[in-house]
């Protein structure tokens, strides 16, 4: 291993403009299809700042071609054809870090990977503790990557050209990045394990993303409202609000109102204007201060959260307070009998009142605790931790088909050969 990692500073290649042009697009396709090799990509998207949650730059290099950034939002206005992009480059590999986070903004484009090397799951897969881009790249290549933008507004135009740097530098090592992770994995027999991870984020990423049944429930700290319907009533109505303005204005919904306000309101409830005024997160506009050249821009989004008054919020109070018990929000409630609800995490909850279904979690918690070791892969790769809580729930679980039952779960048929027949001897 490498052990003093030198600061890559910009690509070898220069920094590149941003293509937000038919004609530039028309040259990245052709550059690219000329390439060889795999095409490393990443995405940046404006988290934390807009509502959407779309690309504002996609970044592109294979070997011969140079790096490419293209902005996909202004590509689309003006009529891009992503299909022509894939045509470009074919049946090629894409080398993605933390896939599942850019595929489906990729989706959404119109982008259509046919095959994929994550660099992430390659990493977890050989059990390295440090597995953000830099520290792998640190670790395979002796090189480390400066992350100063990574929270940056991706939406801002025109892109500073230490954006772009920042940007252009998530592809630059990439290809590299993947010629010595393969052999890694060769050497370690696990490479036949990476594919079919890949090939599994690959689908999870490119179909359709889960939506939660009840969004508003993802309020932080909502379960301090557990045994409170009105409050519920009263959180529900302001996370509704608030997620129908930030949709209208195209805000992050937290800078608008802020979760801590919501619950705040919920708990103390104001009747009137004077309990209103005295909950000052209801009406003072959202400032975030992180002492960093973020706080500039989340300033640009001054004018809209300026436009939104308290009494907005007032108002939704108001309506919410004159509901009645019967028109308070009733909560999910997963069924006892369900077979494909997830079984609970809490192992308090277990050992205190499901002593034996705890005894064989346990057991099976320890025989694949032991598989990890030998294999020298984590636990939680081996098998999701969830799966094993949801087999060893199960009151038959004795009587299963364990390898059915962790195909049914999602295990990969790697996991399930690794892991199947030892766990069948123990769950008694």
């Amino acid at each position: 291993m490498i052990t003093e990692p030198r600061l890559l500073a910009e690509p070898r290649g220069g920094v590149p403009e941003v293509t937000d042009d038919l004609e530039g697009f028309d040259r990245a396709c052709a550059a690219l299809a000329a390439g060889t090799g795999s095409l490393a990509a990443d995405a940046e998207r404006a988290s934390g700042y807009r509502y959407s949650h779309e690309d504002w730059l996609v970044q592109f290099k294979r070997t011969g071609s140079g790096i490419w950034l293209l902005d996909p939002v202004m590509l689309t206005k003006m009529g891009a054809d992503w299909n022509r992009f894939n045509q470009a480059v074919g049946e090629t590999t894409w080398i993605l870090h933390d896939a599942l986070m850019d595929l489906p903004g990729f989706a959404d484009i119109g982008l259509r990977p046919k095959a994929l090397f994550d660099t992430e799951i390659a990493a977890r897969i050989l059990g390295v503790r440090h597995f953000g881009l830099a520290a792998v790249t640190e670790r395979y290549l002796g090189v480390t990557l400066a992350k100063e933008h990574s929270a940056a507004d991706w939406s801002y135009r025109p892109l500073p050209r230490d954006w772009r740097d920042y940007a252009a530098l998530d592809v630059e090592l990439l290809i590299e990045l993947e010629t010595a992770m393969r052999e890694d994995l060769e050497k370690s027999g696990k490479m036949q394990w990476a594919e079919e991870e890949f090939a599994y984020a690959l689908e999870q990423g490119m179909g359709p993303q889960p939506v939660h049944p009840v969004p508003w429930m993802h309020i932080s700290h909502f379960t301090v409202l557990s045994r409170d319907r009105q409050g519920q009533a009263v959180a529900k109505a302001l996370w509704t609000k608030r997620d129908e303005l930030a949709r209208q204005y195209d805000i992050e919904p937290g800078l608008l109102l802020s979760d801590a306000a919501i619950i705040e309101a919920a708990r103390r409830k104001p009747h009137n204007g004077k309990e209103f005024r005295q909950i000052r997160s209801l009406n003072e506009r959202v400032r975030m201060h992180t002492g960093s050249e973020q706080d500039k821009m989340f300033e640009r989004y001054a004018p809209i959260q300026r436009s939104v008054k308290p009494n907005v919020w007032k108002h939704v109070i108001e309506q919410a307070l004159e509901l009645g018990p019967k028109d308070w929000p009733t909560l999910p409630r997963p069924r006892k009998d369900d077979p494909n609800a997830n079984a609970p995490k809490s192992m308090k909850y277990w050992k205190a009142q499901h002593p034996d279904r705890y005894r064989r979690l346990k057991a099976v918690q320890s025989v694949v605790g032991t598989i990890a070791e030998d294999t020298h892969t984590p636990s939680e790769i081996v098998i999701k931790p969830q799966i094993l809580r949801n087999l060893c729930w199960r009151d038959n679980a004795a009587g299963l088909d364990v390898a059915a039952f962790l195909r049914e779960q999602g295990a990969r048929e790697w996991q399930i050969s690794l892991i199947a027949a030892s766990v069948s001897r123990v769950i008694i």
